[in-house]
Formats: C-alpha cells, structure tokens, sequence
C-alpha cells in the first residue's frame, strides 16, 4: 500500500472518518472508524500530517496523535467549509480537512494544555450560573409583576422582593405562588453561593500562573480576564502582530475597502465573545475611573473621550487593552507605564 503522507480526520462523538492521501495528492484510504478504534489505527501508520477542525475534543485528539508521533493541525471551520464539494458529509468533510489542511498561509489553531483547557472550563461554569441567575431574577420579577409587585431596578430590588415572598402576612401573594417564588428564592442563592465559589478557584489559578500575575498590572485587566487570556490563547507568536490579536477578538472595524479606497465600519465582533466582553468590561472600567478621578494622566483617553461617546471611546480603549496584552505574552515582559503617567 502506498504511504499516507495528509490525513484529513472528520471527529465526532462516536463514529470518525478518515480521508488519506500519499504524496502525490492520490486518495489511499476512506474509512470509518469508532471512537475505540481510532488510536489502534493511528499507531500502525508511519507519522504523517492529520488535520482536525477546531471543535469540540479537537485539543484532546491533537494531545493523543501528537503523542503517537504525528503532526497535527487545528483549523477553523471557515476555512475547511470552501473546500468541500456539492453535498456535506462526514466523508466529504474528512475530504475537505486532507484539501485544507495542506494548503499555504493558513492560521492553524494551537493546542491547548489540560491546565488551559481546566482554567477555561473554570470560566464556561461561571459564566453558565450568571447566566441563571440572570434567568432566575427575571423569573421572580415576571412572577411578582403579575400581582401587582413591581421593584426597582438593581440587585437591592429583586431581595425586596424576596422579603415580601417571605412575609407570611403579606396577602398580595397567594400561597401557591409564595411556594414557588420561594424555590426560586432558595436557587438563587444557591448560583451566587456557586458564583462566590468559583470566582475565589479563578483567582487561586491566577495566583498559581506568573503571565496572568504580569497581565494584572494592566490598567483595565483584573484576575477574571487575565486569566481567560492565558487559558485562551496557547501560543501568541501565532499572531503576526498586535493588531492581527485585536482583529482575532473582534475589536478591529469591518473593511469594505476596494480600488485603493479605504472603507472601515463597525467592529467586526468576529472571534470570541466572551473574551470580547471582558476587554470591553475592563476598559469601561478604566474610563468609569478615570472620570472620576479626572483624566489628565491619559492625555490619549482625554481626547478620545472629548471627541467620542463613551461606548465607542470604550471599544477603542480595549482594543489597546488587548494590543498590550498581546505584546506582553508574546515578549514576557511586564507592564511598563507611559512616561507620561511615570512623572
């Protein structure tokens, strides 16, 4: 049998499919595999290129055939999508990834660690009990306003509410519905204990990790986005520049540009959201401060904000934001302040 040089590896939760080509570009083999069956096969094959789509367990497939002794390649969907032809299926698929991933001047998708991969499951666990409690505190709100109970805006207002649910002497509440907004009472405490908990294991992490300890010193970058950056991203050096890590995150504007004419829109939003919103955070939170305490020590952010509402003025600020961050896991530096704020 001809030797396979590019194996494009379609994954999935239970049946696999493998496209194998030689050096030549000639198909070798097409087959299916079971999830059992997939190291068995890679270790009786010489070491060769494996491409995977960047998706669900991709990381922990790289991790096992990178130590059978081959060469794996992570990719986005997006560039895996063109290549396939006429109708979508796994073997297609599998087909497309051999085509994708040995084509020239793609990104490929570095590894992640098991630490990484644990310190961001630490984040998606976090963010999924706001994301209830969220839905709990409207839940009680939508419940109480059908009687009439209607509380202020904030966190103050819902624990109003919840002490009118636990007056018995309170009749505007029927006892069934008292019952019920009780339990809801009693789970949403239960998410802000959970919410309590892992906010003091993000924070250990943080303390255990020395990039996520330098990028704290970054006006704007707390131990929650310090640390989401190190598990996010495996290996800065992928980033040609600073501006190519703001443009993966999505802080950098759309281009419609054509015939030497410039044309930029609004931010691409493009990459992960998540990340996206805790730069955006930080840098609210810079500016909240710095009109606060005045902002004559940034004369940049001065004049931003003097010619820009506060929103926009806050996207290009954590554009900076993850410039800097980028430089400083690229480099291993740490956080220099401008000469200006230095006197």
């Amino acid at each position: 049998m001809q030797t396979i040089t590019t194996i494009g590896l379609d994954i999935a939760k239970s049946v696999f499919q493998v496209h194998g080509v030689d050096a030549a570009g000639q198909v070798v083999i097409r087959r299916q595999l079971k999830r059992r069956s997939v190291l068995a096969f890679f270790q009786k094959l010489p070491s060769c290129l494996v491409g995977i789509e960047a998706c669900a367990s991709s990381h922990h497939w790289s991790r096992e055939l990178q130590a059978l002794g081959h060469t794996v390649r992570l990719m986005p969907p997006a560039y895996v999508t063109p290549k396939v032809k006429r109708q979508k299926n796994d073997r297609a698929d599998a087909e497309a990834i051999g085509e994708a991933v040995a084509g020239a001047n793609l990104r490929f998708v570095p590894t992640k660690t098991p630490e990484q991969q644990s310190c961001l499951m630490l984040h998606r666990t976090r963010h999924l009990f706001i994301r209830q409690q969220t839905a709990v505190i409207n839940s009680i709100r939508a419940h109480l306003a059908e009687f009439g109970i209607v509380a202020p805006v904030g966190r103050k207002g819902v624990t109003e509410q919840l002490h009118i649910v636990a007056d018995p002497n309170d009749k505007r509440v029927s006892e069934v519905a008292r019952a019920c907004l009780a339990a809801l009472g009693g789970q949403l405490l239960s998410l802000k204990q959970r919410i309590v908990e892992f906010d003091r294991m993000i924070l250990a992490w943080h303390r255990s990790n020395q990039t996520s300890k330098r990028l704290h010193y970054i006006p704007g970058v707390g131990p929650m986005l310090a640390t989401a950056l190190v598990a996010s991203v495996a290996d800065p050096s992928t980033f040609r520049s600073a501006r190519n890590f703001s443009a993966w995150i999505g802080l950098v504007p759309k281009q419609y540009s054509s015939g030497g004419k410039e044309r930029l829109g609004s931010i691409s939003k493009q990459g992960d959201r998540y990340l996206r919103s805790l730069f955006v955070a930080g840098a609210l939170a810079v500016i909240r401060y710095a009109k606060i305490h005045g902002t004559g020590h940034r004369p940049w952010l001065t004049a931003l904000l003097a010619r820009k509402p506060t929103k926009v003025a806050a996207i290009a600020l954590a554009s900076k934001i993850a410039r800097m961050a980028w430089a400083m896991m690229a480099r291993g530096e740490r956080y220099r302040e401008p000469i200006v704020l230095a006197r």
